[in-house]
C-alpha cells in the first residue's frame, strides 16, 4: 500500500481507535495518569500521536497493532456508529460481534441512515479516507418528501449554509416524493439531511452506496465482506493523483 501523510490523532481518540476505551473512558484514564506514551505518563488528552507507532501503554497493558483488516458493512437502520452507547442503543460493533474486534469505523452514518460503512484496523487509513483534503467521494441514494426542482439541486451544489454536495441528480420526482443520487467529499454531521431540510424537503430514506471505489453491492443490512488492500490502494492512489494535479494547477496560476 502507498504511504499516506499522517498528522496524528488526539491521544483519547487513539485509545478509542485501538479499542482500549471509549472516548469518555480514555479521557478519565489519561487524566488519572494511567496512560504512557513512549514510556512517559501523559495527562493531556489532546496530545497528538500516531496510534500504530506511539508505544501506548494503559495500566501496564501494551496496545498492540492488530493485523491489517478492512470490512465493508451494511449498517442497518436504528444502529449507532459508536463502540459503546451510553443510552444503551445497539451499535455497529454489537451487530458485528467478534468480527468487529480491533476495528474502527471510517466516519459515521447517523442512526436513521443505512448502507456502506467501512471499518478498519488501520487508523492511518481511516484518517486518510475521512480527511476532506483528500476529497474521497461518498455516494448516497436519497428519498425525500415533495418534488425537488432543478433550482434546489443547483443550490445543493453551490452551497447551503456551509454545506455543499459534489453532485446531485434527481432520478425520479413527483408531487409526493423525489429520489436523488447525492455525492459528498466531506462527512459533516447530517450534511445531506440538513441541506434538504433547508430546501423544505424531509429525508425519509438515506443509504450510502459507495465510499470511493468500494461499493455496497448486494450486501444486505447487517452483512459484511472483507475489503482487499487492492481496493483501498486504488482509492488512495487515484485521490493522491487528483490532489497532486490540483496542486500543480494552483502553482501554475
Amino acid at each position: 500500500m502507498m504511504s499516506r501523510v499522517q498528522k496524528g490523532v488526539r491521544l483519547d481518540r487513539a485509545l478509542s481507535k485501538l479499542g482500549l476505551a471509549s472516548r469518555t473512558e480514555a479521557k478519565r484514564l489519561i487524566a488519572d495518569g494511567r496512560v504512557r506514551v513512549n514510556g512517559r505518563v501523559v495527562r493531556d488528552a489532546s496530545v497528538l500521536v500516531k496510534p500504530e507507532q506511539a508505544g501506548i501503554v494503559v495500566d501496564g497493558r501494551v496496545a498492540k497493532t492488530p493485523q491489517w483488516r478492512t470490512l465493508a458493512f451494511h449498517k442497518p437502520r436504528g444502529v449507532v456508529t459508536t463502540r459503546r452507547d451510553p443510552e444503551g442503543r445497539q451499535t455497529v460493533f454489537d451487530v458485528l460481534g467478534d468480527d468487529g474486534r480491533a476495528l474502527v469505523a471510517v466516519g459515521r452514518l447517523d442512526m436513521a441512515s443505512t448502507g456502506l460503512l467501512l471499518l478498519t484496523s488501520d487508523t492511518q487509513l481511516a484518517n486518510y479516507l475521512t480527511d476532506p483534503a483528500n476529497a474521497i467521494v461518498r455516494r448516497y441514494v436519497v428519498t425525500v418528501r415533495g418534488a425537488v426542482d432543478d433550482a434546489s439541486v443547483e443550490k445543493m451544489m453551490s452551497g447551503i449554509d456551509g454545506l455543499r454536495a459534489r453532485s446531485a441528480t434527481v432520478r425520479k420526482r413527483s408531487a409526493r416524493e423525489s429520489h436523488l443520487i447525492v455525492e459528498l467529499v466531506e462527512g459533516k454531521n447530517r450534511e445531506i439531511r440538513r441541506m434538504l431540510e433547508a430546501l423544505g424537503h424531509e429525508v425519509t430514506k438515506l443509504m450510502r452506496v459507495a465510499f470511493g471505489d468500494v461499493e455496497l453491492g448486494k450486501l444486505q443490512p447487517g452483512e459484511w465482506r472483507e475489503v482487499t488492500r487492492r481496493e483501498i490502494t486504488e482509492v488512495t492512489e487515484v485521490t493522491e493523483f487528483t490532489t497532486k494535479k490540483r496542486s500543480q494547477r494552483r502553482r501554475t496560476k
